[in-house]
């Protein structure tokens, strides 16, 4: 029997025009493995809606396309159930497709999923919100908030919130109850603390570079007050997948925590902003989503990194090529004699 898969589009999410996307779907999905719908989003929460009801009535994928906004609503609603998920990513930064080395063009994407089995990964919950990738509280949980109001998408924004509320955000102090192998009472004055499930926020920024979908733990990074001039060795860091060798970086990896602040806050899952109490209740749910992706997963090396780079860059070449056309008044022409 053919499988049914559901792609869920987000027509808003990243910088991406969603109609080459599905136009690739349409050629190249595999018509004997698959059949298929396509349903795009019309307000935040339909994503998971529409999975749930997906799961509900036994198709075997749902397909995200979009960023990780979209991927959350998504996999939130297909936890727990056979249903599984894919990503064709096309969001601002992408974070779990990139851990999971989901392939950032949406023809290798689709030809992933015309090739590929599901297999479990783990999922994490903050406060009982389900998380996919990262989760956090302290200048994450403050930028994503800013990412959030700003009304712009892509890393331009994020990196100019960044720049622009670095050096006046004031560190927190926290006491952390960690359950691990030995149960500990820590206490921190920290600028972050994030909680990892993958290893990164999206656009390679790896804040967890040993992370794992797939070890039933979260990795733990706490990020020390710092001055102005370690800011530039600290991004390049994080970026180059080595933030866990700064002596401003305290890391653990745990089952269950919890954080006690002074006050209430903001926090982020998944980087989305939500304000929260004084109380962060964090955990691993293992092997809770069926998902397709590769068996390998984390930091890429350079070299994979730099030809996924340029496939990204050519392929979106192509996308707006193909929606200049689709504008064109000789391909409206060939459209209306095509109709007659």
């Amino acid at each position: 029997m053919k499988q049914k898969i559901i792609f869920i589009v987000n027509p808003i999410s990243g910088t991406t025009n969603k109609r080459s996307i599905l136009r690739q779907v349409d050629r190249l999905i595999d018509r004997e493995r698959f059949d298929y719908d396509i349903v795009e989003t019309k307000y935040a929460g339909h994503a998971t809606e529409i999975a749930r009801t997906a799961a509900n009535e036994g198709v075997d994928i749902v397909c995200a396309i979009g960023g990780d906004g979209t991927v959350n609503e998504t996999a939130r609603a297909i936890v727990h159930t056979r249903t599984a998920l894919a990503i064709i990513p096309c969001g601002s930064g992408n974070g779990l497709a990139r851990h999971l080395h989901i392939p950032l063009d949406a023809i290798r994407a689709i030809r992933l999923i015309n090739e590929t089995e599901p297999q479990p990964m783990d999922y994490g919950l903050i406060n009982l919100h389900p998380f996919f990738c990262t989760c956090g509280v302290g200048f994450d949980a403050f930028i994503s908030q800013k990412f959030a109001e700003a009304g712009k998408r892509g890393p331009a924004t994020y990196v100019e919130n960044v720049l622009r509320s670095a050096l006046s955000y004031s560190p927190e102090t926290y006491e952390l109850d960690v359950e691990n192998e030995n149960e500990e009472h820590v206490t921190y004055k920290a600028v972050l603390i994030a909680c990892a499930n993958a290893s990164q926020y999206g656009n390679n920024a790896y804040i967890a570079p040993q992370a794992s979908v797939r070890d039933g733990l979260m990795d733990v990074t706490i990020v020390e007050p710092f001055n102005v001039l370690e800011v530039p060795q600290l991004a390049v860091m994080l970026f180059n997948g080595a933030i866990d060798e700064s002596n401003r970086i305290r890391m653990f990896r745990c089952k269950h925590l919890v954080i006690h602040r002074s006050k209430p806050g903001v926090i982020h899952y998944d980087g989305d902003p939500i304000e929260s109490g004084e109380t962060v209740d964090v955990s691993i749910v293992p092997k809770g989503l069926l998902c397709i992706c590769p068996t390998e997963e984390g930091v890429m090396e350079v070299g994979e990194s730099a030809r996924n780079a340029v496939v990204e860059y050519f392929n979106n070449m192509y996308q707006r090529s193909e929606d200049l056309l689709e504008q064109s008044p000789i391909r409206r022409r060939m459209k209306n004699i095509k109709k007659k």
